[in-house]
């Protein structure tokens, strides 16, 4: 008998929102997942993780039922006893009511992130937070730092479609790891190089599995990536590759970088990111010869204190050689503003009290504490709901983290799938829908279709989707907006024709709209995103956010990094991967197959230094804490430089506290941001 196929969408916090198609086999189980062939970004390829969906969808740990913590916090399943779901929504909304009572509306924090992607799901918790006047969330954790260093320049947060890659000449992925976190690139990138025989450039500090398969691998050391675009614009200039007319017309201050950048030359860029002075010329020589080249510009790089002036600093270069110009050049960090959407129906938008205060999610340690760095004179923070985000191991500083929630005078309820590390901190557990068990829509940060998703099977056992949830604790608390009465699907489609867009019918297969812009658009001829219309080569950081002491306004090298020192002689890097997604797929039993174990990766000369060998015990620390971990030859990455791929849950760690213990909780500059990637530590044998 043949199976259903039916369309959806992947939620996952990953910029290619894969369209999807769904093997049903029957209401409530399914088999494999595939790419939808033909949606022209996704093109019939999906990552392993998700193709093999059916072992989260049907996983045995799943959360069935509500759960009222009768034990110690942050213990186990056994300290929760089984309840009805009117009475754990009860015992929550009963909780936010004596909060706000005793210190006011704002000692409440609805607490979120990217566990889906879908705007009504994921965001929708805004609306009870501005109805009941809430404390608000800056969401800082993944993006803030990127966004910073893109607006500074382009102005605006889209770029070149990232189907053109085909067509490009060259393809420079700078800060990303595709082949593990965003395969569908890979996809276009292949067709560049075997129909164009296009060179495939890597910028990463470490030999990723993109880097395996480029041509070639730039090693820089993190928190250097700013150095080497100016050492390559020196040469762009000096060796007239600069295209003027384009930079005199489109950009803001030509003549100013190129003096700037005389003293930026390829010594001093190796000096800094220890590449060689010829790894720098040739890289510098073979982008600013080739018209179409495409820089497809990552986060990871991002994530540090000098972050956004790294990333502006990258963007600089097609604007340099004036690549914007050519079908298959130009840049492409995400596209947000290629979606119009009119979000007030889905987050409450018309009820947000400005006054209301704000706090940051990537210092949520600190902000549970009680530092008022981040409090002020205001009240602590009493009560939490926590949806599609797990902070006690994804968020810096989880020492701190760990100690917010297990104060015993925070309530805290956490709506999750399965039973993470924050749910054992909980009051209330929650048992959670999964994305092919609710409807949703979806924009994307890497091609240009909002999509949509019916629910393909039935809820596992008692679970609810979000909006549920946060329907039925407004019914609770007395909060007023209309997207409470209203499903998921009425919200869709009101929120489109609010936005002036096709209804669901008029989607191509009820699936997909493209949202692409015309070629003159797209490439920035009709002008940037500045007032002025021109790409900005001096950054104006203190209108992009309030932290921006040490940041140059032209590209440079920004030394306001955690510096290696003698007391912490490494500079640590957690990027993700391949298996997990954050804390998504760390406990499938594919993805911890392929994984193994939390190690460190270690350049095979620092590792005999340690005298210590592959899979020996060591240890990493710095003044926040430590961690032991298991290590690996590290191959492909400079001396000095530390690599541990996650997010693995805490306890696969021997002490029961991940890498996060030593990732800090400082804001990135000019605009917050979390700066994952931007730690120096000690290293000795365990």
């Amino acid at each position: 008998m043949p199976l259903d196929i039916l369309p959806s969408v992947c939620p996952h916090d990953c910029p290619s929102t894969c369209a999807l198609e769904v093997e049903r086999v029957d209401a409530r189980t399914i088999g494999r997942i595939r790419g939808a062939r033909d949606n022209s970004y996704t093109a019939g390829v999906v990552c392993a993780k998700v193709g093999r969906y059916a072992e989260r969808q049907h996983h045995p740990d799943r959360l069935a039922v509500p759960l009222r913590r009768v034990g110690e916090k942050g213990t186990d399943r056994a300290a929760y006893e089984e309840i009805s779901w009117d009475a754990a929504l009860d015992a929550v909304a009963e909780a936010f009511l004596r909060a706000a009572q005793r210190y006011g509306s704002e000692t409440v924090w609805p607490y979120y992130y990217a566990g889906t992607m879908g705007l009504v799901q994921r965001d929708g918790i805004n609306r009870l937070r501005h109805a009941m006047r809430y404390a608000r969330q800056i969401s800082t954790i993944c993006v803030a730092c990127a966004d910073a260093g893109w607006l500074a320049g382009v102005g605006v947060k889209r770029g070149v479609d990232s189907r053109e890659i085909a067509e490009s000449d060259l393809v420079v992925m700078w800060g990303g790891n595709p082949v593990s976190t965003q395969v569908n690139v890979m996809t276009h990138i292949t067709r560049a190089r075997k129909e164009r025989g296009a060179p495939f450039v890597v910028i990463d500090p470490y030999r990723t599995p993109t880097a395996e398969v480029a041509d070639i691998h730039l090693a820089v050391r993190p928190g250097t990536d700013g150095a080497l675009a100016c050492g390559v614009m020196h040469v762009l200039f000096k060796e007239g590759y600069a295209d003027r007319a384009y930079m005199a017309k489109y950009t803001d201050a030509p003549a100013a970088l190129e003096a700037h950048l005389k003293s930026r030359d390829p010594a001093w860029a190796a000096r800094i990111t220890g590449l060689s002075e010829q790894e720098i010329v040739d890289f510098a020589r073979l982008y600013g010869r080739t018209k179409r080249s495409f820089l497809r510009i990552g986060y990871g790089f991002s994530r540090s204190r000098n972050g956004s002036a790294q990333l502006f600093a990258a963007t600089c270069l097609p604007a340099v050689t004036g690549a914007w110009q050519y079908r298959g050049g130009g840049a492409l960090f995400a596209g947000a503003a290629l979606y119009p959407l009119d979000r007030s129906l889905i987050e409450g938008l018309d009820v947000l009290d400005p006054a209301t205060r704000s706090l940051d999610m990537s210092r949520i340690g600190p902000v549970l504490t009680g530092d008022k760095t981040d409090l002020g004179d205001g009240p602590p923070v009493t009560a939490m709901l926590i949806q599609n985000t797990n902070p006690a191991v994804v968020a810096p500083e989880s020492l701190k983290v760990r100690a917010g929630f297990l104060r015993p005078d925070l309530f805290t309820c956490v709506h999750e799938q399965f039973f993470t590390e924050t749910a054992a901190y909980a009051d209330i557990v929650l048992p959670a829908t999964t994305f092919l068990e609710h409807d949703d829509i979806y924009t994307s940060g890497g091609h240009t279709h909002l999509q949509l998703a019916r629910k393909v099977v039935e809820p596992y056992a008692e679970a609810r989707p979000n909006h549920f949830v946060i329907c039925e604790l407004a019914k609770r608390l007395g909060a007023r907006h209309p997207g409470f009465a209203m499903s998921e699907w009425e919200i869709i489609e009101k929120t489109l024709a609010m936005s002036g867009l096709p209804s669901p019918d008029q989607f191509d297969g009820g699936r997909w709209l493209d949202m692409a812009l015309p070629f003159e658009t797209a490439h920035f001829l009709d002008g940037f995103g500045h007032a002025d219309k021109r790409f900005h080569f001096r950054a104006n950081w203190p209108a992009v956010g309030p932290f921006h002491e040490g940041l140059p306004d032209l590209p440079d090298h920004a030394e306001v990094i955690d510096v290696a020192t003698a007391e912490h002689p490494f500079r640590m890097v957690v990027p993700p991967a391949r298996s997990f997604l954050n804390t998504t797929f760390n406990n499938t039993p594919g993805g911890v197959a392929r994984e193994g174990r939390p190690v460190v990766r270690i350049h095979p000369d620092d590792l005999a230094a340690l005298g210590a060998g592959e899979g020996d015990r060591v240890r990493l620390g710095n003044r926040q804490g430590s961690v032991v971990l298991h290590a690996k030859r590290g191959e492909g990455q400079q001396r000095g430089v530390l690599i541990v791929e996650g997010i693995w849950p805490n306890h696969a760690f021997e002490e029961g506290m991940g890498i996060n213990v030593l990732t800090s909780a400082d804001p990135g500059r000019p605009n917050r941001g979390a700066v994952f990637h931007d730690t120096a530590v000690w290293l000795r044998k365990a």
